[in-house]
């Protein structure tokens, strides 16, 4: 019962920052790993009224199944995970936006009349895709250099000056809360199309929209769990070591 207590009280994100296999449990039971992550197992179980102790045990049964390889990602030096959210998830999210949009238009012009929620999620979708192109840019012209310009200070034992922004922290607390945001958009996507099921009389345009919509989130919540439970604590930590 001490075991698990403790296990239970560990946080949600540092369970899968530790072992990525574990999100799957996590959202299995709608449980939000990456803008919430910062929250305990019991907390999270108590507010949905969960037994902690099953989800436990299915947690501990990923961590100690040794099948499949798992991405350590927090073995990463901080420039190359940077380069990486930069490379596959930044890019990934560029490249679907104008898809889905285009596909959600459709759904709103042909089934909008039957399913008045598709003006909506489209609504909620349009404000995503404008935001996170923002957020994107003031993480790569702004935040990813600073960190990629911190690691190699640490190699060359050279200094970091101070930049505009003052401490890391202060444009991290900006993008966490902008990560929030979009959590919380797309828990209304998710709500609003019964959690990416599409209705009886949909068409294909339907049921592929909604896959794509589904996949989006399911990279955004990779990708916000890699900044806010690896990369950002651990700019930090190593912006305190400059003194």
């Amino acid at each position: 019962m001490e075991v698990l207590q403790k296990n239970t009280e560990k946080e949600i994100g540092q369970y899968v920052a530790d072992d990525f296999r574990t999100a799957a449990i996590f959202s299995k039971y709608k449980i939000d790993f990456c803008c919430n992550g910062n929250r305990t197992i019991a907390e999270a179980c108590e507010k949905k009224g969960l037994d902690s102790s099953k989800l436990m045990d299915e947690i501990n049964q990923i961590i100690n199944a040794k099948t499949g390889e798992t991405i350590d990602y927090k073995s990463w030096p901080l420039d190359l995970l940077a380069e990486y959210i930069e490379k596959k998830h930044h890019r990934y999210v560029e490249e679907k936006i104008p898809v889905i949009r285009q596909f959600l238009d459709k759904l709103c012009r042909v089934h909008g009349q039957r399913h008045p929620e598709l003006h909506k999620i489209n609504e909620l979708f349009t404000a995503s895709a404008g935001e996170l192109a923002s957020h994107m840019k003031k993480e790569e012209l702004i935040l990813f250099p600073f960190i990629k310009k911190m690691v190699k200070a640490k190699l060359e034992n050279g200094v970091v000056q101070s930049p505009q922004f003052g401490i890391v922290e202060n444009p991290i607390s900006m993008m966490k809360d902008e990560h929030d945001n979009e959590g919380d958009r797309f828990r209304q996507i998710a709500e609003l199309t019964d959690n990416y099921n599409p209705p009886a009389d949909a068409c294909n345009t339907y049921k592929v929209t909604f896959a794509m919509l589904d996949e989006f989130e399911k990279d955004l919540h990779l990708h916000i769990h890699l900044e806010n439970n690896i990369l950002f604590p651990e700019a930090i930590k190593l912006e305190q070591q400059f003194g």
